[in-house]
């Protein structure tokens, strides 16, 4: 308890610094410390809300018990305070639990077609639409950066991006990031005029976006620049100018596109920030992996034994293989309802760091 309150202590001197920060109209005069500041201070937000709440009710139950000697009418009461007090002191731990320090970051994410080529495709589409789904009624937005179709429509290959409309402690990283891996479908594909159930494969890559990206440097020598016109379904042109971009990072390979903006200026400066958000979380993820040999990371391959979640059709059931999750309502997740599905990932996330600490 002691250092609960010494917790929220060390975050109301910081809520109250933000406050003043955001009352100076000189913070004003720099958007990008501006915006900064005020996505901190409503990070902080639930903290101190549910703070300020919990006090309250703990006075109430003071006067309450107090009253309860005189009238006995007032001890129900104060049995439903003490109650709603337990509720908000274990709302406070939660919210003071140690977190992800990426959970209010902005999002790229990456889906490419494995094994299973023209249905593996039209299955990384789908894929896509059902995070668009989810995302658009959640309060993110989507925004498709780069795109290779099949010709039956398909998505060979896509980038998007996925944000919160407003600032928030649970931004997209803290929803997407139990994403990234390889995904397996089981069923009969359109293309299979025989009937036969078929495995294919999809492979997701999630990563954060921060604000600002820290301490990476990428040399122009150390780029390939390549430029090209949009396509569309089959490799089809759907711009008359090569302003879509490339960039390959030759010394680790890493490869990134960006064809949404009109220009090819703007569209090489977007994924110049798509590259250091990749290079930033490679950096970070060797530090962690150095720190424990037995962390796993995201599935960098499109192995098929090495699937994070089963989709199968004839069953209509979704499987979680990290948790042990099964729901036959695979047509509701692919309709973006994942809400039972995330919250149980999130579960097992806070069981596990709880138990860390």
């Amino acid at each position: 308890m002691a250092n609960q309150v010494s917790a929220v202590d060390d975050i109301l001197s910081e809520y109250h610094g933000l406050e003043a920060q955001l009352a100076d109209p000189e913070l004003h005069n720099d958007p990008k410390a501006a915006r900064k500041v005020g996505k901190r201070f409503n990070e902080l937000q639930p903290v101190i809300q549910t703070h300020k709440k919990l006090t309250e009710v703990q006075d109430d139950l003071e006067a309450a018990r107090e009253m309860a000697y005189e009238d006995s009418e007032f001890a129900a009461e104060a049995e439903r305070l003490a109650a709603e007090a337990e509720e908000l002191e274990e709302k406070l731990a939660d919210l003071l639990a140690p977190r992800d320090p990426h959970d209010s970051d902005d999002i790229v994410m990456e889906l490419k077609s494995g094994a299973g080529g023209e249905e593996a495709a039209l299955f990384a589409g789908e894929l896509a639409r059902m995070y668009q789904r989810y995302a658009e009624k959640h309060g993110f937005t989507t925004e498709i950066l780069g795109l290779s179709e099949s010709d039956l429509g398909g998505v060979k290959d896509m980038t998007m991006s996925i944000r919160a409309k407003t600032p928030s402690r649970d931004g997209a990283w803290s929803v997407f990031k139990f994403e990234g891996g390889v995904h397996r479908v089981q069923r009969v594909p359109v293309t299979e005029s025989q009937g036969r159930i078929q495995t294919s494969a999809a492979g997701v890559l999630v990563y954060p976006e921060p604000d600002e990206v820290e301490d990476i440097q990428i040399d122009e020598k150390d780029l390939r620049v390549d430029v090209y016109r949009s396509s569309g379904k089959g490799g089809q042109g759907v711009n008359t100018t090569d302003s879509a971009v490339r960039l390959t990072h030759l010394p680790t390979g890493l490869v990134v596109t960006c064809q949404k903006e009109r220009s090819q200026i703007q569209n090489k400066a977007r994924a110049m920030q798509v590259l250091a958000a990749r290079l930033q979380q490679m950096k970070e993820e060797e530090i962690a992996e150095a720190a424990s040999d037995q962390r796993k990371s995201q599935v960098r391959n499109m192995d098929r034994s090495e699937r994070i979640r089963t989709y199968n059709f004839p069953e209509n059931r979704v499987s979680d293989h990290r948790i042990g999750y099964k729901a036959h309502n695979l047509d509701s997740v692919l309709g973006g309802d994942m809400d039972d599905l995330l919250k149980a990932l999130h579960d097992a996330e806070r069981a596990e760091r709880l138990e860390a600490e």
